[in-house]
């Protein structure tokens, strides 16, 4: 298969970063193909690139190697990585980012990034995308085998996210993602959509205010502007308006709490 390498960061398409980094990839292997995943993911916001990560991997064929960097902590003492799993190769920071998209694919070896063979010969403080992970993802992608990257690790860091919290009332949740149109993507799971039993009837509730939530399969079904939601395309429930950007109604962040409430009747219980 045709060497496929896979890029996520933070930083954006006005600056010249992700340019530097391709042309660091060609340069070590002119035959890659590279795949955009995104570059707007919200600054620093590790919990979102994990999340984008996370959707995005599981559509690309076996052997990709996936390089994403949202890593405010660069130049400190956070070590760079490369995870072996199953399915794929991930390159990295150690701040989380990588960990549910590998999880998912079964986590077999991590490596500390320490061989400088495979780097830059000057490595910038504040660019390792460029001069460390892209360079090491290049190397990779031509061939080489991970464990020369450096010894492996155990001790990696490991991003947690919180459960949905379930009782007769409702549920209390979290924030995973909010995407380009505004829809807010929460923790529940698909699988746990009957915990909610939102035929019963479902309200939102937002700084001080219950607001009616009508479930419905398809953004459509809304009427222009109501409030509503669906199971996504990631199969978690979102909350959404048909039109309108829900975060910004609701202003809402990433890592925010939730609490979405089952309507008894004509009472409101939260």
């Amino acid at each position: 298969m045709k060497a496929l390498i896979s890029l996520l960061t933070d930083f954006g398409i006005s600056d010249p970063f992700v340019a530097e980094m391709k042309a660091v990839i060609f340069s070590i292997c002119p035959g890659v193909t590279v795949v955009d995943i995104s570059h707007t993911v919200e600054k620093f916001n590790i919990r979102g690139g994990a999340f984008v990560l996370s959707s995005a991997t599981p559509y690309f064929p076996s052997g990709t190697v996936h390089v994403a960097v949202v890593d405010p902590g660069v130049g400190s003492e956070r070590r760079p990585i490369a995870l072996e799993t199953n399915r794929s190769l991930f390159v990295g920071p150690d701040n989380g980012l990588l960990i549910l998209a590998a999880a998912r694919e079964g986590i077999r070896h991590v490596y500390e990034l320490t061989n400088r063979s495979l780097m830059a010969e000057a490595i910038s403080s504040t660019f390792h995308g460029r001069d460390i992970f892209a360079s090491v993802a290049a190397h990779l992608a031509s061939g080489t085998p991970p464990r020369e990257a450096g010894p492996e690790i155990t001790d990696y860091v490991k991003l947690l996210f919180a459960e949905p919290e379930f009782n007769r009332r409702g549920v209390n949740c979290e924030i995973l993602y909010i995407d380009g149109f505004g829809n807010i993507v929460t923790n529940i799971s698909r699988k746990r959509l009957a915990k909610l039993n939102p035929n019963r009837g479902l309200a939102l509730r937002n700084r001080g205010r219950h607001l009616p939530l009508r479930f419905v399969k398809t953004y459509s079904e809304l009427c222009e502007k109501e409030l509503g939601c669906l199971v996504g395309s990631h199969g978690f429930i979102e909350i959404v308006y048909r039109q309108e950007s829900a975060a910004r109604r609701l202003n809402a962040r990433i890592g925010d709490d939730l609490r979405i409430t089952v309507l008894l009747g004509t009472t409101e219980n939260s």
